[in-house]
């Protein structure tokens, strides 16, 4: 199940509809997994940072913090914290729009539960190209 929690105090307007849900159930079924207990969490940047700070170590800003809390390799749960004020900020430096951004963050993080990482520039190369197709479909 994949839930969405709102500690963003910011006045938005929720850009979570029911085909994001499904839409990254797709995603996780398209890599042979099985949809375990997904909780997204979006919240501002002082609450990831201090995510961050606690539990990485990190001193900086983020968009996106992901922690599996899955022990079965074919069932993909976790909790995923976005930074709306990154997501934000991001879609206006990359001229997109929120919602695009927003999408590309959602699949960022159940790729990151999946098993893909970004810290070196092949692995950064990956994610991106995952993020992309599954952005497509999405699209299609």
């Amino acid at each position: 199940m994949i839930n969405f929690t709102y500690l963003y105090d910011k006045n938005i307007e929720s850009p979570i509809k029911s085909y994001y849900k499904m839409w990254l159930k797709n995603v996780i079924i398209s890599e042979d997994k099985k949809t375990g207990d997904i909780q997204y969490i979006l919240c501002d940047d002082n609450h990831l940072l201090n995510i961050n700070r606690a539990y990485l170590n990190h001193d900086t800003l983020t968009d996106i913090i992901t922690f599996s809390t899955s022990d079965n390799n074919t069932i993909i749960s976790g909790e995923i914290y976005i930074s709306i004020d990154r997501v934000i900020e991001n879609s206006n430096t990359h001229s997109t729009s929120f919602g695009n951004e927003l999408s590309r963050v959602l699949v960022h993080g159940v790729l990151h539960l999946l098993g893909y990482d970004d810290h070196s520039p092949s692995d950064k190369k990956i994610m991106r190209s995952k993020e992309d197709y599954y952005l497509l479909l999405q699209a299609g």
